[in-house]
């Protein structure tokens, strides 16, 4: 007998009919008290051997219907190993095709990071002697707001702050965040030793806890996206944003990484301040340098495509790069990696992977140490 489940963490997904493994209809659940949808995750029972087709029905209304063209979701047996299955777009549907080899098998936009891998990642972390954890606030659903700062608060050291998960449905963001951790606290890397000899790092690997048990896209448990919030963040609305920015008010910040993904572009990029009112361009020169290291470190990463750069003065002061680079003259960027494959790179099994996330995420440390003793 099929069955299709999603009352689990970050679970999503509305059945509409499952009689017969040949036309599961299926339609994706808003984003609570908001019209963005997109991410999907639930787990098919009882259909091994079977050639199963999942259609989404409601896809042409998702947030970025584009993002669908030549799009490939993602399936695992373990919720370890990711690999992607036949995802065909017409009509404004999405039918995913897929025989599964056992009787149990997960479907996702793309691999979930789940709370319990991010408590996890947070207490792993917290156990090293150079990490300090701390709970700067809850969320509105009552969840830690869970702040990891590693390194000593010296004098005279950079200050780098890096944010991930602002769209809880952006789970990229916090594979890549996993990676960059497990290099910062190798102790057996002379560059990470040398960073931390130099700066002190500010990381909140899940900005948007909310949003990313309740399954959601792009906002938190209100409705509201928190990348719209930076400039006036309330503890009714947006206590996420509200509590990162008083810390961050607090340390000050040098540079600051918002790590993002992005439905429609196949690439790895980084969106910098160029639209705020008389942008340092020194600093401008800074996150450019940082981006030409990056390209060196890894392929995946590349500067040609990407949003287009805003002309001064025109910027949306309430996202965060924008606000933190205004408010703290501060090198800072927004990364975006794809939910597809890349283009430069393509691998037609895993398409961009967990995998490739968190090496990407280590060889960011590559392109801080080529700027930082000019910050």
């Amino acid at each position: 007998m099929i069955k299709i489940s999603h009352n689990f963490d970050a679970g999503n997904i509305e059945v509409v009919t499952a009689e017969n493994s040949g036309n599961i209809r299926l339609r994706i659940r808003k984003d609570h008290q908001s019209d963005f949808y997109q991410w999907f995750c639930f787990r098919l029972t009882g259909g091994r051997g079977q050639l199963c087709a999942m259609t989404i029905e409601n896809a042409a209304g998702a947030a970025y219907p584009e993002g669908w063209t030549d799009y490939q979701a993602c399936a695992s047996y373990d919720r370890e190993h990711w690999f992607r299955v036949s995802t065909v777009f017409h009509d404004g549907e999405i039918t995913l095709q897929h025989i599964p080899e056992s009787d149990s098998i997960y479907y996702a936009y793309f691999a979930p990071y789940s709370m319990e891998r991010h408590h996890s990642l947070v207490s792993q972390a917290a156990a090293d002697e150079k990490v300090r954890l701390q709970v700067i606030g809850e969320t509105l659903d009552g969840q830690d707001i869970d702040l990891l700062t590693i390194g000593d608060m010296a004098v005279g050291k950079k200050v780098i702050w890096i944010i991930a998960r602002q769209h809880p449905g952006e789970t990229m963001a916090e594979w890549l965040v996993e990676g960059l951790l497990e290099r910062l606290l190798d102790d057996e890397d002379a560059l990470s030793h040398s960073l931390l000899n130099k700066a002190v790092f500010y990381v909140v690997p899940n900005m948007n806890p909310d949003g990313s048990r309740r399954g959601h896209l792009r906002t938190n448990a209100c409705g509201a996206n928190l990348n719209r919030e930076w400039q006036n963040p309330s503890l009714e609305h947006s206590p996420e944003v509200f509590h990162v920015r008083g810390k961050m008010d607090e340390t000050g910040i040098d540079l600051v990484l918002d790590v993002h993904g992005d439905e429609t572009l196949p690439h790895n990029f980084i969106a910098c301040f160029e639209g705020i009112t008389d942008p340092d361009m020194a600093r401008l020169d800074l996150a450019y340098g940082y981006q030409r290291q990056l390209m060196q470190a890894n392929p995946d990463f590349q500067m040609t495509q990407g949003y287009p750069k805003e002309a001064s003065g025109t910027a949306n002061m309430t996202i965060g790069t924008n606000q933190l680079a205004q408010r703290f003259q501060a090198v800072a960027m927004t990364l975006e990696m794809p939910f597809k494959d890349t283009l430069e790179n393509p691998d037609s099994e895993h398409g961009w992977s967990p995998e490739r996330c968190r090496k990407l995420g280590r060889s960011n440390l590559d392109a801080l140490a080529s700027i930082i003793d000019r910050l």
